[in-house]
C-alpha cells in the first residue's frame, strides 16, 4: 500500500513540475516539451498509484502533493506571496489525506 502513496506523490510532484516548467522556461519548445513529458510521467505514476490505492486515496494524495509543491515552488522560485489562508488550507488538505489514509488502513485491517 505504501508504494501506492509513493506513486501518488510522484504523480502530484510531476503535475507541479509541468506547471512550474510552463512558467519557468521562456523557449516555447522547451516549455511545451517539459509540460508534455511531466504530464505523461504524471499519468503513468497516477495509474500505478491506482493499482495499489482506491481512486479516492490516489486522487486526494496526488492533488495534495500538486497543491503543496506548486505553492512552495511559486514562493521559492517566483517570489509569490503565500497568505496565511494558503497555509491553513494546506494544513487542512494534509490533515484530510492523513485521516483518509488512516481510515482506509483501519477498514482493511477489520475486513481481513
Amino acid at each position: 500500500m505504501e508504494g501506492g502513496y509513493v506513486w501518488a506523490v510522484a504523480a502530484g510532484f510531476n503535475a507541479a513540475l509541468a506547471a512550474i516548467s510552463a512558467k519557468f522556461f521562456s523557449s516555447q519548445l522547451i516549455k511545451y516539451g517539459c509540460v508534455v513529458i511531466f504530464n505523461v510521467t504524471m499519468w503513468g505514476c497516477y495509474i500505478n498509484s491506482l493499482k495499489a490505492l482506491s481512486s479516492l486515496q490516489a486522487t486526494v494524495t496526488n492533488f495534495a502533493t500538486n497543491f503543496l509543491s506548486s505553492g512552495l515552488a511559486g514562493f521559492l522560485l517566483f517570489q509569490e506571496r503565500l497568505p496565511i489562508q494558503w497555509f491553513a488550507g494546506a494544513a487542512l488538505i494534509v490533515l484530510g489525506v492523513i485521516v483518509l489514509s488512516k481510515s482506509s488502513i483501519e477498514k482493511k485491517s477489520h475486513t481481513s
